[in-house]
Formats: structure tokens, C-alpha cells, sequence
């Protein structure tokens, strides 16, 4: 299956700001307190996060929402 490209933007979005802080997909799964195989999957684009997923993903990383959809 083909990821869609505004999936692939959002997982690398939500990819370079966790590795920016220098966390590991466990380290930050467990901030967000989310299961680190569903971290992956949102940054290969696999899952489509609701926006409630969304806004805890912000808030472990402590940006705006939006910041995840730049």
C-alpha cells in the first residue's frame, strides 16, 4: 500500500521534532502516553492519527498543534 504524501509529511514532521530533542520513538511514546509501535506508524505515514492523538502528540513535544501540520 502506497502512504499518502500528506501522511509521510506529518510522520516526518512529528519525526524531526522528536529527534531534535534527542528522544527515542520509546522516550517519546511514553511522554505522549501512546505505545511505541503506534509512534512508529504515525511517522512511516501507516496510521492516521485523530486529532485528539494529535494534540497529545503536541503536547509531549510542548508546540502548538498546527506546528505538527507545518
Amino acid at each position: 500500500m502506497r502512504v499518502p504524501s500528506h501522511r509521510a509529511a506529518f510522520g516526518a514532521r512529528v519525526r524531526e521534532l522528536r529527534t531534535g530533542r534527542g528522544w527515542s520513538q520509546e522516550d517519546f511514546a511514553h511522554r505522549a502516553n501512546l505505545d511505541r509501535t503506534y509512534v512508529s506508524g504515525i511517522e512511516r505515514g501507516a496510521r492516521n492519527p485523530t486529532l485528539d492523538i494529535i494534540q497529545k502528540l503536541a503536547q509531549a513535544l510542548d508546540v502548538p498543534a498546527a506546528d505538527l501540520l507545518a
